[in-house]
């Protein structure tokens, strides 16, 4: 008797707070702080100046779009280059940007976006005789030695520096073996949009077939510009390179990077890779900060000035970008386009937010792509923004709405209703998730308590003109 008494009354006291206080249908999240919002968003990617039609880049010819007071471009003899912003991905001119030409070792970038991440800088490695065989005739190399041990850090210091063949060759017989590394190249370049590049040999030396273009290697450098080690690694201009006992010095054979053999160092270069072979010519793919702004320029195969004209042609490019960069349209973008599934996700997002479309049923065409089954809150079953497969930056990854991830008790009401099972499951569904926890007698008693009070004062005329 003591236990029901004692029930009774809690009874009545919840029924009491649950007629004074009003209860709200569903349980809604906290709203989210500055900080929350910040760090769930993550840093915006700046917006685009203008529409960006990427058929442009397919044109043959100069491709630029001048606003007033543009500067010239300059003069350029390269068979095809790009110049683009590294943060936004923008084009600001190209020449030919698609034309598929050979790489040479330019193509040394892709290999080591792809093969960089999977061993740590400390890591040593013995060679042995067969990660030797197969070299071509003629390869720049590093002067790696069988039976040798060094750290992945000296092989990656002969791969940029020295473009050393050699240390492509072990690092490849790390990674898979030689073809192992041309699929995964492959796939590297697909993953990141860079469709006109054909990898035969993973350190660039001519192979029937192999190609790359201006637009895929600003690619690879606007990616490599992300990865901290990448990075270091491009811009060194001087390493000791390890050989047993001792060492010798090597130097990065970028000459706008070192300013040797009558090259001027350009102010700011990051670096990145040069490359030539006979069939190849020239190659040059280099990044250069000035102020807030990086850009990306790419060049192959000049056919004027000798040598170190690549160089100087790069040159003039990076001055012209940096000049333009506020008085040119983008001639196009160096983001992979979006699926047309993605997109469509994407549109079932922004509808539900909006109430463009039911909540529940919008989702279910493309949430199920996912392995996802669609709960009522298809933005948070939609697919993530597009984000680079080799570690993109914070810019590139577009900020997520922060209204997406909606509440689960805000969808419930409705999926209950579409139900067609037992009304008591839907009462379920739709009941607060306040009282969840009581039990099944408790909740009964303190509705009775609180219609029979209800009806007390109603009775007892105490009508007072805010109830409802």
């Amino acid at each position: 008797m003591i236990v029901t008494s004692a029930v009774r009354h809690a009874a009545a006291g919840s029924a009491a707070l649950l007629f004074v206080l009003p209860v709200p249908a569903a349980v809604a999240s906290p709203a989210p702080t500055v900080s929350s919002l910040s760090s769930a968003v993550g840093e915006p990617t700046p917006p685009v100046r203008g529409h960006v039609d990427p058929a442009r880049l397919d044109r043959s010819g100069v491709q630029v779009q001048p606003l007033a007071g543009a500067p010239r471009l300059p003069s350029a003899s390269a068979l095809s280059w790009v110049v683009a912003d590294a943060s936004t991905g923008e084009v600001l001119a190209a020449r030919n940007a698609h034309r598929k030409l050979p790489p040479a070792s330019t193509l040394k970038a892709l290999f080591a976006l792809t093969a960089l991440p999977h061993h740590d800088a400390s890591e040593q490695h013995t060679v042995a005789d067969s990660e030797l065989t197969g070299i071509g005739a003629g390869s720049s190399l590093v002067g790696i030695k069988e039976g040798y041990t060094y750290k992945v850090s000296d092989l990656w210091n002969g791969v940029f520096l020295s473009s050393g063949n050699d240390a492509v060759h072990v690092l490849a017989a790390m990674n898979g073996g030689w073809d192992s590394m041309a699929r995964k190249m492959q796939e590297k370049a697909r993953s990141l949009g860079a469709n006109d590049t054909h990898v035969v040999s993973p350190d660039g030396y001519d192979a029937p077939g192999q190609v790359s273009s201006a637009y895929d290697l600003a690619v690879f450098g606007r990616a490599g510009l992300q990865d901290p080690a990448f990075v270091r690694y491009c811009s060194t201009r001087y390493a000791d390179f390890p050989a047993g006992s001792w060492s010798y010095g090597i130097a990065n054979t970028n000459r706008l990077l070192t300013g040797e053999n009558g090259v001027d160092r350009y102010p700011g270069l990051i670096g990145i890779k040069n490359g030539y072979t006979s069939n190849a010519g020239n190659t040059l793919v280099s990044a250069a900060k000035r102020g807030d702004r990086t850009l990306v320029v790419s060049v192959m195969n000049p056919q004027e000035g000798g040598g170190y004209a690549v160089y100087e042609e790069a040159r003039s490019l990076l001055d012209w970008g940096f000049e333009a960069a506020e008085r040119v349209r983008p001639v196009g973008s160096l983001l992979p386009e979006r699926p047309k599934a993605e997109a469509d996700a994407r549109a079932v997002a922004a509808g539900a937010e909006t109430g463009a479309a039911p909540a529940g049923e919008a989702g279910t065409k493309d949430a199920p792509a996912k392995g996802t089954p669609s709960q009522g809150t298809p933005a948070q079953n939609a697919p993530a923004r597009n984000a680079p497969a080799s570690a993109p930056s914070a810019k590139e990854a577009p900020a997520q709405d922060p209204s997406a991830p909606g509440d689960p008790a805000q969808g419930a009401p409705a999926q209950a209703g579409r139900s067609g099972g037992d009304p008591g499951e839907a009462a379920a569904a739709a009941a607060p998730d306040a009282s969840a926890g009581l039990p099944l007698g408790l909740i009964g008693a303190a509705c009775a308590a609180a219609l029979a009070l209800w009806g007390w004062r109603r009775r007892s005329g105490a009508g007072d003109s805010g109830q409802e």
